[in-house]
């Protein structure tokens, strides 16, 4: 896949990602697709060394299912951070 399919499966995976995850998530579009683009690197990441399956085609069912799991992952991580980081003591 070229680097505008990763920005559009990263835009969608990552709009999905916000959507499924319960929860408020600060940023707005920039912030979905930078977490959604290194979500769907993430899942083809791990598609690829778990299952053998290779982030396809950009409208592929794998790839976009790879692809919101690796976001979830990444927003999980990102929520995380910025939650331990706006809590003062």
């Amino acid at each position: 896949m070229g680097i505008i399919s990763y920005l559009i499966v990263g835009l969608i995976a990552g709009a999905l990602a916000k959507a499924i995850l319960p929860g408020r998530q600060g940023g707005g579009i920039i912030a979905t697709l930078v977490l959604g683009v290194i979500g769907a690197i993430l899942g083809g990441i791990i598609g690829n060394a778990l299952f053998d399956v290779p982030m396809q085609g950009l409208f592929h069912l794998s790839t976009i299912l790879l692809a919101v799991v690796g976001s979830l992952i990444v927003l999980v991580i990102y929520g995380a951070i910025t939650k331990r980081r706006g809590v003062r003591a």
